[in-house]
């Protein structure tokens, strides 16, 4: 075979083209390492370059440590930056070369360049090898001692990464008394804030254990230390004064004199440009007047207008942050903001999730003065081409039309909205319709005549189509087509795979029943057949419901179902007031952006609900299918299966034999009564209930004996005459003909089959045992044998069993074909037990 072909690519300097390239490294650095010529420095630095880009994508280079060491002693400050990066990733994996460091860097830590003291000491604490602390201390002490400010703010750090790496050697050492006497000594502000940040770590840590950390930690809360701190705040970097004042939010004023002072000293803080310093100040006078009615409204006046400065100018992330904290702030104070309405219109340019805080905001701070220009601003938006942001227009228009007594004109733009052919408009606006019928019930003509021309088949989305059914069955006697528009749903139950609208669909014929009885019978009649024996567990409990009030007494179930409604005065919010508070305490955090209480480090509560735009959708319903491949004796028919939506419960809901229901769909003669509430039906006139709905089900049917079993005897202790294939399958005798028949489980039976073995073990006690099982709720299959008594004839059995339908299928084949029948009626004998003894 001829070698392959070779290239000419060179490869990448980056990528090294074997151990060959580590090696030269390494020797190349060797000869560097004692080198003064002039030039070497620059010499070094290509080498250098060279190995952190191995090291950056993953090769190792630890080989070389030895050589990169003796390279760094050198003044270069880069060479120095890049050894320590080097040196820093190495020996985090491998304490054995972190030991080879300490020298070094203990003597950089001596350098004369404070750049370099400062490097060298800010690589020796990030080690974080426990057996090397002991070396950490000594250039710690002579750091927090430094000269120079860098070295002081690097060791000042240093003493918190030594606490997390070892507590008894950070406190033993008396750094926290150091940090102490800097924080109330040292000039330069940036050491001060390390100190007050490492302070505060070390002695929350220790305050559950010590009394003396505790008493330290309240001495920082004490009034002459924030008055020393709010005296420099304006010499404080940015992050500093963010830190300064989370602390002073947890000071307590002796009075409203003090409150003033500190207010009065913070009060430039509010023009400030950078805006985690504003929101800082703002939460420092919302919380100091708390307790300050009129001061505290006062607050909200003052630092409005900073926050809708911020929200106009910088980033869409920055115009996010701030937006949530005025979207916090208008949910309190509406009515500071109502003026400003203008500042939350949504610009062409911004992100989905600013303009969906600001329609937020614009439903909160609407009024009678301006709900008109909201509005008309709003509808504006709902021909976006940005559909999540159309949809939340529109859901703005409706909570306004919700919250205002004069809605006119917000009903003439809703109806116009059902006018629109756009389905997510049109499917929004039917949601909104529904709640404001049931608030404003008045309206109910205007509205009722434009949903009245929107065809149920041109709505698809699950609430829409359930506010619309609503509507159907609330308001059928002002609905000419709203019976057989009911009628056409219910024939098509099985193609809808929404349980909300099924119960829906169920609740309104209901009602269209109790107003127009002789056009809804028949629909009433399927919708319960259909409710029966749907596989949701709520779908079935309320069609069963349903159908024992009928059975009951009519004039009960109408005042039940359709009682006389009073109109809605307050819709359920969806936060509480308790969470928005526990929000509200925490101002100026990442609790306010996501909405949600935070319970602990990195975990907030799942009380509220998300922010993501989007439209909402019911979880598709699982369509289950038999397995084919299964199929031992098998006929090539495959088993049609309904797919049916679960509540996810694990348990199945008792199902009730639908070829008892199978006359709902025929028209039965009307009975001559023209108000069903009239006929007063009791408990034993239930047959007349289901012979009006074409039901077929009596009342109370009385107890049949199963048909008594031939003659045909069965050997109880028949063995298994199969053996089982390598693949799991069985392998059995190939017998031509067969005999199937379709029978019908007992709807105890069925419900019997949420444990699929209980139908064996049900079999055996009648001499029937089973060779397999398989298949998935609601698509059983089990595989039965049996053997005549005093002989060595055998029956095989397939048995496909829907659960939903509750239908059975056999396929049994016998090699004496004159037994077949026989025993086939023996063992519908022995199903129709199943479930019952």
């Amino acid at each position: 075979m001829a070698p392959p072909a070779q290239t000419n690519r060179s490869p990448s300097p980056s990528q090294p083209s074997g151990k060959s390239e580590v090696t030269d490294l390494k020797s190349q650095l060797r000869q560097l390492a004692g080198s003064r010529l002039p030039g070497v420095d620059d010499s070094k630095r290509e080498l250098f370059k060279k190995v952190i880009s191995y090291m950056t994508i993953g090769i190792d280079v630890s080989s070389v440590f030895g050589e990169m060491v003796m390279c760094s002693a050198t003044s270069d400050i880069v060479l120095k930056k890049m050894c320590y990066l080097y040196v820093g990733n190495y020996a985090k994996v491998n304490p054995d070369l972190a030991l080879l460091t300490i020298n070094f860097l203990q003597r950089d830590c001596k350098d004369e360049d404070p750049m370099i003291r400062g490097l060298a000491l800010r690589s020796l604490s990030s080690l974080n090898v426990a057996n090397l602390v002991e070396y950490l201390v000594g250039p710690l002490n002579a750091g927090l001692k430094d000269n120079n400010s860098y070295v002081r703010i690097v060791a000042v750090i240093g003493v918190l990464k030594l606490y997390h790496i070892s507590v008894t050697t950070c406190i033993d050492a008396d750094f926290p008394a150091v940090l102490k006497h800097l924080l109330l000594n040292d000039q330069d502000t940036q050491v001060v804030a390390n100190c007050l940040l490492a302070l505060q770590e070390i002695w929350n840590g220790e305050a559950s254990t010590s009394g003396d950390a505790m008493k330290e930690r309240e001495a920082l809360l004490s009034k002459p230390f924030i008055y020393y701190l709010l005296n420099r705040i304006k010499e404080f970097s940015e992050w500093a004064q963010c830190l300064v004042l989370d602390l002073v939010v947890k000071y307590v004023p002796a009075d409203s004199n003090e409150i003033f002072d500190i207010m009065n000293l913070l009060e430039d803080r509010l023009q400030h440009a950078n805006g985690a310093v504003v929101l800082a100040t703002a939460k420092v006078f919302l919380h100091l007047t708390l307790s300050m009615t009129d001061v505290h409204q006062q607050v909200y006046e003052r630092i409005k207008a900073p926050l809708l400065t911020l929200v106009s100018s910088g980033s869409p992330e920055q115009s996010y942050a701030v937006l949530s904290h005025l979207h916090l702030l208008v949910m309190h104070a509406p009515y500071v903001f109502s003026a400003d309405y203008k500042h939350f219109y949504c610009q062409y340019n911004e992100p989905s999730y600013v303009k969906k805080l600001k329609l937020e905001m614009l439903t909160a701070v609407a009024n009678e003065s301006s709900t008109y220009e909201i509005v008309t601003e709003l509808c504006e938006y709902a021909a976006n081409v940005d559909i999540p942001i159309a949809r939340e227009s529109i859901r703005a228009v409706g909570k306004i039309a919700l919250q205002q007594y004069d809605v006119n004109a917000i009903v003439d733009r809703l109806l116009q909205f059902l006018e629109m052919e756009k389905d997510y408009v049109t499917a929004e606006a039917l949601v909104l319709v529904k709640d404001l019928l049931r608030k404003y019930p008045q309206w109910s003509h205007d509205c009722i005549a434009v949903v009245g021309n929107i065809s149920s088949q041109n709505v698809q989305e699950p609430k829409a189509k359930a506010a619309l059914i609503w509507m159907l069955g609330e308001y059928s006697q002002d609905m000419s087509d709203a019976p057989y528009i009911l009628e056409s749903l219910t024939e098509n139950w099985d193609e809808e795979h929404s349980a909300e609208v099924r119960l829906h669909l169920l609740t309104a014929v209901m009602k269209c029943f109790f107003k127009r009885p002789p056009e809804t019978q028949k629909a009433l009649g399927a919708a319960l057949a259909a409710g029966l024996a749907d596989f949701h567990q709520d779908v079935h409990d309320r069609a069963l419901f349903y159908y024992r009030l009928l059975q009951h007494n009519v004039t009960v179930a109408e005042r039940v179902v359709n009682p006389p409604k009073q109109a809605v005065s307050v819709f359920a919010d969806t936060q509480s007031s308790e969470v928005k508070d526990r929000i509200f305490d925490e101002f100026n955090s990442l609790s306010v952006v996501y909405q949600k209480e935070h319970r602990g480090p990195f975990e907030f509560s799942d009380e509220l609900g998300s922010l993501a735009i989007g439209t909402e959708s019911d979880v598709p319903a699982h369509v289950v299918e038999a397995n084919d491949k299964d199929l031992l004796l098998g006929t090539p028919d495959k088993e049609e299966s309904r797919g049916a939506g679960t509540n996810g419960s694990a348990y199945t809901a008792p199902l009730y034999d639908t070829s008892l229901l199978s006359t709902a769909t025929q028209v039965q003669p009307e009975l001559p009564i023209s108000n069903p509430a009239a006929a007063g039906l009791s408990p034993q006139s239930s047959l007349a209930i289901d012979d009006l709905l074409g039901l077929g089900l009596p009342a109370a049917p009385a107890p049949t004996l199963a048909p008594s079993p031939p003659p045909l005897k069965l050997n109880a202790g028949a063995a298994c005459l199969f053996t089982a294939s390598p693949t799991g399958h069985i392998l059995i005798f190939v017998m031509d003909r067969s005999l199937s028949q379709e029978l019908s489980v007992s709807p105890q039976g069925a419900a019997a089959l949420t444990t699929p073995q209980t139908l064996p073990r049900h079999l055996q006690g009648h001499s029937i045992h089973c060779i397999a099982s398989g298949g998935q709720a609601p698509n059983l299959k089990f595989f039965f044998f049996a053997q005549k008594a005093e002989e060595s004839s055998i029956f095989l059995i397939e048995c496909k069993i829907n659960t939903s339908s509750a239908k059975t299928q056999i396929t049994i084949k016998a090699d004496d074909q004159s037994m077949s029948q026989a025993f086939s009626t023996l063992f519908q004998s022995a199903l129709s037990r199943f479930g019952t003894s």
